[in-house]
């Protein structure tokens, strides 16, 4: 079966994206494979499973709906106290129109946010302190 060895992630300054989603998601820099390899890629620390994301420098503008995008989950941590962590790291707040700011019963909240390349992303979770 095919799987999904990594995403990679269109930015201008990899080397700051890269430092953006290293914090956001406490993933680590892949070591260079050879003498002057500058790729940057992250994977999830040792002993934790995640998807693996590549920095791809791309001179193209950030499309105003881009057709993928990340979806985080806040896991233990409240939503808007994720969303805030998020924030002081760089990340900055979408109001996007198109979703809804109610979501339908029994789904999560979610929250947009555009990283500091200004790629979206959403960040879903629980709010008021209960557990995800």
């Amino acid at each position: 079966m095919t799987t999904i060895a990594r995403l990679s992630l269109g930015v201008r300054d990899d080397r700051r994206a890269g430092e953006f989603w290293r914090r956001a998601l406490g993933y680590v820099r892949r070591p260079p494979r050879y003498e002057g390899d500058e790729w940057i890629v992250l994977e999830p620390p040792p002993g934790a499973s995640g998807t693996v994301l590549a920095m791809d420098v791309v001179d193209s503008p950030v499309p105003e709906s881009a057709r993928v995008h990340l979806d985080l989950h806040a896991g233990e941590r409240d939503l808007d106290e994720e969303v805030d962590r998020l924030v002081a790291l760089g990340a900055q707040r979408v109001d996007w129109p198109h979703y809804s700011r109610n979501p339908e019963p029994g789904a999560l909240p979610y929250v947009v946010l555009a990283d500091p390349e200004g790629n979206r992303f959403c960040v879903e979770g629980r709010r008021g302190g209960t557990t995800a």
